[in-house]
């Protein structure tokens, strides 16, 4: 609480001078191609650090996809503010909820199944008796 992100990844329309002034002020980065004509030639390091912003979006519009569709995030109804805002931080409340359930399900299982294989959609699980556990997060 009370720390400025050190990047922002929005969509273009979220990209004025304005916000862009903002974040310049805190020292904040924002993603995304500067304003007006783009530049003639572009350094490594810096189209890398785009496909990674690229990446990090992408992943952040997913989630929001997955809220409206599963999560009913589109079908927010309320008519005062603070009632919506309850109702979209329970939102992704639930949905990180979800998320911890399912892995500590499939770490539940890896004690009752140890030579099989769990797959998940965000985590694979391979556990085996002679060896400690091998954990790989799957973004």
């Amino acid at each position: 609480m009370g720390v400025y992100p050190s990047s922002v990844h929005a969509d273009r329309i979220y990209r004025t001078r304005a916000n862009r002034a903002w974040c310049k002020e805190r020292g904040i980065r924002l993603s995304g191609p500067p304003l007006g004509r783009p530049p003639k030639n572009l350094s490594r390091e810096a189209k890398k650090q785009a496909q990674e912003d690229e990446r990090i979006r992408n992943a952040i519009e997913g989630k929001f996809g997955q809220a409206k569709r599963r999560f009913s995030l589109s079908r927010v109804m309320a008519k005062l503010p603070n009632t919506s805002e309850t109702s979209i931080a329970l939102t992704f409340l639930v949905m990180n909820l979800v998320k911890l359930l399912r892995q500590f399900y499939c770490l539940f299982l890896c004690q009752f199944f140890p030579n099989f294989i769990i797959l998940s959609r965000n985590i694979i699980v391979t556990y085996k008796v002679d060896e400690l556990s091998q954990f790989r997060f799957i973004p």
